[in-house]
């Protein structure tokens, strides 16, 4: 195929052409070079190839939240990660980065674009005006935190959003998260039927996702009829700090304990660093499950069993969510499985195991 010829400017040309300046070289309406280079069926495959070659000629980029305006179809997703200073998680946390990653993929396949936001947790309501702007068409929330109330006031506003997360009571905004109760019972009756009966339990329990992790922990004592020690809940947020606060924290009971369940996976492998550090052997002495299964999981020393929860399922549960709400659907909240993945920081102790 011969290479489009670059028109040179004219005089005339300003140096930041306008749609107009190209409909005008070009021979056609404004508004048949608009639908050109938004891909509306109306316009003929010549034509919309000439116009688009035209467009690159000159430098031409569309400014497409002033077409998202003028046609009335916003093609832009806003996801927003609450910043909570208390918790202080970064965005390179590979939790979030595996989701948000999945996110991208998602809406890129269903032809939307993505703008990440970071927003203080405390000024989520602010997030609304991406959609009353025209920034975004809808917000894609990754975290309830402390913010129930604060999400319940933007879905009372008419803002279209879900929200990775727990299903909560009174809730007016749509959820999709895994089900944590279940993940919480996986996890801890690996460890409990592997012959452990001083399990502990690492997080911080004022999160909605990590009381119901923490609520599958007790039942699992419950189901196998092992007495749960108040001694072994251990408050820690999710970052690498907290796994080794933690591991100081255990080491110095008068009891130690024999297994650990971390809510998270950063909290596990920093955990088993420091137990690591002060000789004490994962999994001979103290196993260790982690949650979530992010990609470094499989490859850490020793390999961390882990409950997954899919951030692939998760990231098109909830874009398939959001654009039911945006055609005027009000989808029902989602819980995604979750699934025990055994590798090698657990150990069986056959004389002890439970049944």
């Amino acid at each position: 195929m011969p290479r489009t010829a670059r028109p040179r400017r004219s005089a005339e040309m300003p140096a930041h052409p306008r749609m107009a300046d190209l409909a005008r070289i070009a021979g056609v309406s404004t508004s048949t070079v608009s639908r050109a280079l938004t891909g509306h069926p109306r316009v003929n495959p010549e034509t919309r190839l000439r116009i688009e070659a035209l467009a690159r000629s000159l430098d031409y980029s569309i400014n497409s939240t002033a077409a998202a305006l003028r046609s009335g179809i916003n093609q832009t997703i806003a996801v927003v990660v609450p910043y909570e200073p208390g918790a202080r998680q970064s965005l390179t946390d590979a939790f979030f980065l595996g989701l948000i990653g999945s996110l991208a993929d998602v809406l890129t396949e269903r032809g939307y674009q993505m703008l990440l936001v970071r927003t203080d947790a405390g000024e989520l309501p602010g997030a609304g005006l991406l959609v009353r702007t025209g920034k975004a068409a809808g917000l894609v929330v990754i975290g309830q935190w402390h913010q129930h109330a604060q999400l319940n006031a933007l879905a009372a506003q008419g803002i279209p959003l879900v929200v990775w997360g727990a299903r909560l009571e009174g809730q007016r905004y749509c959820t999709v998260g895994s089900d944590n109760l279940q993940g919480g019972r996986l996890a801890t009756a690996h460890l409990l039927r592997s012959g452990r009966r001083r399990v502990a339990f690492i997080g911080d329990v004022s999160l909605p996702e990590v009381e119901q992790r923490y609520q599958g922990y007790l039942a699992a004592h419950r189901t196998l009829h092992v007495p749960a020690d108040p001694a072994l809940k251990l408050t820690e947020p999710f970052l690498p700090a907290g796994g080794l606060d933690a591991a100081q924290r255990l080491l110095a009971l008068p009891s130690r304990c024999d297994a650990v369940f971390a809510c998270s996976d950063v909290l596990a492998m920093a955990l088993i660093s420091a137990l690591s550090a002060q000789r004490v052997r994962v999994p001979e002495e103290i196993a260790v499950v982690g949650y979530d299964d992010v990609q470094l999981a499989a490859y850490f020393s020793p390999p961390l069993d882990t409950v997954r929860q899919s951030v692939q399922a998760g990231a098109a549960a909830l874009v398939d969510a959001l654009l039911a709400r945006l055609a005027g659907t009000t989808p029902p909240s989602r819980l995604l499985p979750t699934e025990l993945i055994a590798r090698g920081s657990v150990r069986a102790e056959p004389s002890r195991s439970a049944h």
